[in-house]
């Protein structure tokens, strides 16, 4: 049983941790057998089977209940659980999250009842399209246009790494508008999938495989209907939902780096060298005790947010930043470490550490590079702002 000893901190109440022990015991039976050869057909099978069971509930509150707010905590719990069972798991679930949040968020009521209600049943795969050749974490720099027409809009540009990209019922899409320079010049549009003149010019291959694209869109028009919230409201409808899923990343990191760590304890009893049990050795005992503190420092960090974002605060940039930036730098650490306790093992063609270490390297860059993450502390502290 891997240590649970976490949901009883503070942070929790008692349905988060009913929900996380239901969870871990639903994961450990149902996915076992995902094939991630095929990494299109087991999300779309991962989407459809965590609806069915309820799980995409967390990801965005009841369409039918304006005042409901997403629970961060709910969200982080379910991300750390799953990514320790399976990562592709963990990337469909989030996937729904972060590509319903802008709607789920600030969407109007038609809006979330229309598609919201789709993600949270698995039965449309949501996308969150933001990332541009030249503007990956600088999302001022976006140069992707969407001009009115009449009573509606014509989309043009291109979007790259898009998560779910290909695959998708539908995408939320950021483009500027025009109403000032830079940051506050962006909106957000719910695109459709079958909207014409959006293409999928090329399919992306990571070393983990997970569904990604580099989109086109030519000339797409959009109803009035397609705009979230007002134009210009796009840089702040995209950092208030990056604010809700960005300590989640770190949450996922979590998961990966607990499972590693499990793996290396078990190996460690197991495996005899020099005449004992690995774990016997004292410089192997301290790469373990080093794997659990960056895992415990890890957590207060990623909960420490999550409980900030679902109590109250109105905006959790800095602590967000902390808990991606720690929490994904902590687990590469951690992994590494488990390959290494591993020997030759580790570096095997699917073993479960070998697959940790290709997973864990893009949560490094995604929602917000580990450098960029610094240049938003840093920037927060010289501006002397605390803890939200």
């Amino acid at each position: 049983m891997p240590d649970a000893s976490f949901l009883s901190w503070p942070f929790f109440e008692p349905r988060h941790r009913e929900h996380a022990l239901q969870l871990d015991r639903w994961a450990a039976d149902a996915l076992e057998t995902v094939d991630h050869h095929a990494p299109d057909a087991a999300c779309r099978t991962l989407v459809a089977v965590l609806g069915r069971e309820g799980w995409l509930e967390a990801t965005a509150p009841p369409p039918e209940q304006p005042e409901a707010r997403v629970d961060v905590r709910t969200i982080a719990l379910s991300r750390e659980t799953l990514a320790r069972h399976d990562g592709l798991a963990d990337f469909a679930f989030a996937m729904q999250g972060l590509g319903a949040g802008p709607m789920s968020l600030f969407g109007s009521i038609e809006q979330r009842q229309e598609w919201v209600s789709l993600t949270r049943a698995g039965t449309a795969i949501a996308a969150f399209a933001l990332t541009e050749a030249a503007s990956g974490s600088d999302v001022a720099a976006i140069t992707s246009t969407a001009r009115r027409d009449g009573r509606g809009w014509v989309l043009d540009g291109e979007k790259t790494w898009i998560s779910n990209g290909g695959l998708a019922d539908v995408y939320v899409v950021f483009a500027r508008t025009g109403e000032a320079p830079g940051a506050k010049g962006l909106s957000a549009f719910i695109v459709p999938a079958a909207t014409p003149g959006l293409l999928v010019l090329e399919r992306l291959h990571a070393m983990a495989p997970h569904p990604l694209a580099r989109l086109r869109f030519d000339g797409c028009r959009l109803p009035q209907s397609a705009l979230i919230g007002a134009a210009g409201d796009g840089f702040r409808i995209a950092m208030a939902t990056l604010d809700v899923f960005r300590p989640t990343v770190g949450a996922a990191a979590l998961g990966f780096a607990r499972r590693a760590l499990d793996e290396a304890v078990e190996v460690c009893r197991g495996r005899q060298r020099f005449g004992g049990a690995l774990a016997q050795l004292q410089m192997v005992q301290a790469h373990l005790a080093d794997m659990a503190v960056d895992i415990d420092a890890s957590a207060l960090l990623v909960y420490r947010a999550a409980w900030a974002k679902d109590t109250g605060a109105a905006r959790v940039t800095r602590e967000a930043a902390m808990a991606k930036l720690y929490a994904t730098e902590a687990a590469q650490r951690v992994i590494d470490a488990s390959v290494q306790l591993h020997g030759g093992e580790g570096v095997r063609s699917g073993h479960i550490v070998e697959r940790l270490y290709r997973e864990i390297r893009a949560l490094r860059i995604y929602e917000g590079a580990s450098d960029v993450q610094r240049v938003v502390i840093a920037r927060a502290v010289l501006a002397g702002d605390g803890a939200a």
